[in-house]
């Protein structure tokens, strides 16, 4: 079997939710205390064995290429004031992967524009990540590393699943499951878009992140339009599912979505504490604070 040896990040929007501050920052680029959000998400990748990172941006998306390039100059600084370890740390970002930047392009938008836009990089019969850079996994094994188990087990396309409550069920794409494969691994008979607690087929829902294998292609070429105009990648998966196979992961680890302020700080708070350098003094600021 073919091993995923490249991922496509999604990088495009605006960021609008986060203006003025993305008005010069991407929201990618957001910290996750000395992170970006992005970093985290390559990091997960190269865990997985990813070795080719394809990032699809827009226009103001310059600070990413930045970040992931080498600075000779300032790695040299930081070493003529004995900080070696910054200046690795820096040195070592640029090393993770061979970064691609690609701009987003075409119409109708949607979020399987993106996908299209790097179809050139990707080989015919090979496997590959997608990522949307709005979420990610805090967990002890890589959340990529969980997809690439489960693709190994079915050979098919696998998307990520998380447990949400009922009355959440109008905020996610909701799995119809087919069969319980073990290991919180399912078939799935298709997507359904925010049915609403009453109409949910289950409780696991979809996000962000995929391991798809080339069948989807035939599907997302078609470019056909859904609901609001645009493209979807879920719209294919679903299409996919009815004529193949397939599956999704529920995800062992804590999910967390930046696409706002609250789901932001949240996530900011939640990696702080789970710091060994500074998560006991946190916890303990809180509960002064709370208090």
């Amino acid at each position: 079997m073919k091993q995923p040896t490249k991922a496509i990040i999604c990088a495009a929007g605006l960021g609008t939710r986060f203006l003025p501050q993305t008005k010069a920052m991407p929201k990618e680029m957001l910290p996750l205390i000395d992170r970006p959000v992005i970093q985290v998400i390559v990091e997960q990748a190269v865990a997985a064995g990813v070795t080719e990172i394809i990032i699809v941006t827009g226009s103001t998306k310059r600070a990413i290429e930045d970040h992931f390039d080498r600075s000779d100059e300032l790695e040299a600084e930081l070493r003529e004031k004995g900080k070696q370890d910054k200046a690795d740390e820096i040195k070592r970002i640029a090393e993770l992967a061979n970064f691609v930047y690609i701009r987003q392009k075409g119409s109708p938008k949607g979020n399987a524009r993106p996908i299209l836009n790097a179809r050139h990089l990707i080989n015919d019969d090979e496997p590959f990540f997608v990522f949307f850079a709005d979420d990610f996994f805090r967990s002890k094994t890589p959340w990529p590393l969980q997809l690439k188990a489960a693709h190994q087990k079915t050979g098919k396309s696998v998307i990520s699943l998380i447990e949400v409550e009922k009355k959440d069920a109008d905020k996610y794409g909701m799995a119809m499951l087919a069969d319980d494969m073990g290991g919180n691994l399912f078939r799935l008979g298709g997507l359904v878009e925010k049915p609403g607690e009453e109409k949910t087929p289950s409780q696991f829902a979809s996000v962000g992140s995929y391991l798809l294998t080339p069948e989807i292609w035939e599907y997302l070429e078609k470019e056909e339009v859904g609901v609001g105009g645009e493209i979807s990648l879920p719209d294919s998966l679903n299409q996919l599912a009815a004529s193949g196979e397939v599956y999704g992961q529920f995800i062992e680890g804590v999910w967390h979505d930046t696409g706002d302020q609250l789901k932001y700080i949240k996530a900011v708070i939640d990696l702080a504490l789970e710091s060994d350098v500074y998560g006991d003094q946190l916890r303990d600021f809180l509960r002064k604070r709370l208090g």
